[in-house]
């Protein structure tokens, strides 16, 4: 008869040898500072829901969304309010926050849901 120790220790190797370990991205989150100069920049207006994407009252879809950017990034940068709307989930929020980490020159400010 098998000892109880060694029926856990092998349910135990077989549980760690069969499920996957996946690493989750990281993303960078700054508080946001106090007061700054006011900046000609005109500020961008994402609106994300679950099934939605916004630019500036534009759809659009995740894998546009570095592309739609990138071509109004000036010198100084452009702000990003990113507006979250209906029950958005944690995961596309960070799909957003991914896409928008590739482009240079953003400032990201996440709003609070509605």
């Amino acid at each position: 008869m098998t000892s109880l120790i060694d029926v856990i220790f092998l349910l135990l190797l077989f549980f760690m040898l069969t499920s996957t370990f996946t690493r989750f991205a990281e993303l960078d989150l700054a508080a946001a500072s106090g007061g700054g100069g006011a900046s000609e920049t005109r500020p961008v207006f994402l609106r994300l829901a679950t099934e939605r994407l916004s630019l500036n009252g534009r759809d659009l879809t995740v894998e546009e969304l570095p592309e739609r950017l990138g071509e109004q990034v000036g010198e100084e940068g452009v702000p990003v309010l990113v507006s979250l709307n209906g029950e958005v989930t944690a995961q596309r929020l960070t799909d957003v926050l991914a896409a928008l980490r590739g482009v240079e020159g953003l400032r990201v400010t996440v709003l609070g849901g509605s």
